[in-house]
């Protein structure tokens, strides 16, 4: 794979939940210091006094060899006691937090206290974990996903963990805190010489991506990139692999195809990489399309979509490039 080292070789990775992370691991084998993943900070909220950041936790745990795979989330090895202390007590057990865990909310929340930014501390962690790509939040001020329901919004978490996505979507949204922006530096990265491209991570789009996508700066940063922007699809066979996804495209009324998923970033990209499952898809017409096995069973999977991903990115380049 070190043919795929070219003069321009860095990549700018847009990524939240389990998925996308899982990709963000395979660029990060092959990348190292040339990948520069920006996590969506939407799911971010206060519980039990404490910071929490669960897309960045779960990067920064995938990318540092750390997280749990049987769970699916949080860290290996974890254990319970300070929930099993909690509940005794009458606290709030909703959403769990492991004892291992802990110590990176700890962190963060002194930290933010102090006045450091979300920035700094994430950078800080992640050289801690030794994990060579840069993992930047989109933003440093507060932002916030909201899910609309028939019976009234509810934060992030309160669906996604509280509700367990039982309540039916009619909407999502993002709250921003007044002033917020792309930070720094995000707006540097995609400045960077040498950059080669774009990816959208096969992470839920309405709930991961989107938010990244909402926090102001981030279009206008992507719509002046003259590099290729592609997307991994999170469909495979008319259905998520793992969280919502489906479930929300068919509350919103959408079909479960790749074509939805095209018309959803129609406008933003340049190509769309597709499972073997919906070969049949390969036909989407105004973006190219990359048939490839997108299902990530294990490192070498991830690493071998992150392979044909950047390959892709170069096939679309060169022919932007050919007279």
């Amino acid at each position: 794979m070190s043919s795929l080292r070219t003069r321009n070789n860095r990549v700018v990775a847009l990524c939240g939940g389990v998925g996308g992370a899982k990709l963000a691991y395979g660029l990060a084998r092959i990348l190292r210091s040339d990948l520069t993943v920006i996590v969506n900070t939407g799911d971010d909220f206060e519980h039990l006094g404490l910071m929490i950041s669960p897309d960045i936790d779960t990067v920064i745990y995938t990318l540092g060899r750390r997280a749990d795979r049987e769970r699916g989330w949080g860290r290996t090895g974890e254990s319970w006691r300070f929930m099993e202390a909690l509940d005794e007590l009458g606290g709030e057990t909703w959403f769990r937090l492991g004892d291992l865990d802990l110590a990176m909310h700890v962190l963060r929340t002194r930290d933010r206290q102090a006045g450091r930014s979300l920035t700094a501390i994430t950078t800080e962690i992640a050289e801690r974990f030794g994990i060579a790509a840069t993992i930047l939040p989109v933003s440093d001020h507060p932002v916030r996903t909201i899910v609309e329901t028939p019976d009234g919004d509810l934060p992030f978490q309160r669906y996604f963990v509280e509700q367990r996505c039982i309540p039916r979507v009619t909407g999502v949204r993002l709250e921003c805190a007044a002033n917020t922006d792309t930070t720094a530096q995000v707006r540097r990265a995609f400045g960077a010489p040498g950059l080669r491209g774009v990816v959208i991570c096969p992470s839920n789009p309405y709930l991961s991506i989107d938010p990244i996508l909402a926090v102001p700066g981030m279009l206008a940063l992507l719509k002046v990139t003259m590099v290729p922007i592609v997307a991994v699809s999170p469909i495979i066979g008319g259905a998520a692999v793992k969280g919502p996804t489906t479930k929300i495209m068919k509350e919103l009324e959408l079909p479960a195809t790749q074509h939805s998923i095209f018309q959803h970033y129609a406008g933003l990209i340049d190509g769309l990489v597709i499972d073997e499952a919906d070969r049949a898809e390969r036909g989407l017409t105004g973006v190219a399309v990359k048939v490839t096995r997108t299902l990530m069973e294990d490192e070498v999977d991830r690493e071998q979509l992150a392979h044909d991903v950047l390959q892709f990115i170069d096939e679309i380049a060169g022919e932007a490039k050919a007279p």
